[in-house]
């Protein structure tokens, strides 16, 4: 079964974009918000006057900042995993049970 997708308009450096997605419609304007406050930012350094350019330098730290994310959030699963792994012995053994962990991809 898929998500419903919701039909909406964002705006992004004042134009509008007639988008289609998964998420609610105020995580997308979200979304796009952050977007555009990103390429504003690029522009407003001064370095680069070309908006296409300004995209793709937000694009390159949006993505930059997804697999810092990414890869803290292993980090954290893993040190979930070996604290688990250190306690398991410890309780129990009707609580040994090995959980199951949601992996990170």
């Amino acid at each position: 079964m898929t998500a419903k997708k919701h039909a909406l308009k964002v705006s992004i450096l004042n134009e509008e974009y007639a988008i289609r997605s998964d998420t609610s419609p105020e995580h997308a304007r979200e979304i796009a918000l952050y977007l555009d406050q990103a390429i504003r930012k690029v522009l407003s350094s001064g370095s680069v006057v070309e908006t296409n350019r300004a995209v793709v330098l937000a694009a390159l730290q949006i993505t930059a900042e997804y697999f810092a994310a990414k890869d803290a959030l292993q980090a954290n699963t893993d040190a979930v995993r070996n604290l688990s792994d250190y306690v398991r012995p410890l309780l129990p053994p009707s609580k040994r049970k090995s959980g199951s962990y949601g992996a990170v991809s």
